[in-house]
C-alpha cells in the first residue's frame, strides 16, 4: 500500500466566502467524490481546513501500490473542472488503523 495527503488548492483564497453557484455544485460533486472513495477504503479522512490565509482542502490517501495517486485526483470533478488543483505528498511510513 501507498499513503499520500493531498492538499486541495481552490481557485483563489477566499474560495469558501465567494463560490459562485456552478462552483458550490461542482464542490457537492467533489464531497460525492470523496465520499465514495472513503467507502471504498481508498481515502482514510478527508475534510476542509479553515486557514486565514486561505482555506484549503486534505485528503488522506491509501492506494494499492500499483494505482497512480495522480490519475486517482485527476478524476475530481472539480479538478476536471478547472476548479483548483491538488498537490501529492508521499507519506512513506504513515502507520493507520485498519
Amino acid at each position: 500500500m501507498k499513503y499520500y495527503l493531498c492538499r486541495y488548492l481552490p481557485p483563489r483564497a477566499d474560495f469558501l466566502a465567494t463560490m459562485t453557484d456552478d462552483e458550490r455544485t461542482w464542490m457537492g460533486r467533489h464531497g460525492a467524490f470523496l465520499d465514495d472513495l472513503l467507502a471504498k477504503g481508498q481515502i482514510v479522512a478527508h475534510g476542509p481546513v479553515i486557514d486565514p490565509d486561505g482555506s484549503y482542502g486534505v485528503s488522506l490517501y491509501r492506494i494499492e501500490d500499483d494505482q497512480d495517486i495522480e490519475a486517482i485526483t485527476a478524476l475530481d470533478p472539480i479538478v476536471r473542472n478547472g476548479i483548483g488543483r491538488y498537490e501529492h505528498f508521499p507519506m512513506p511510513h504513515l502507520k493507520a488503523r485498519d
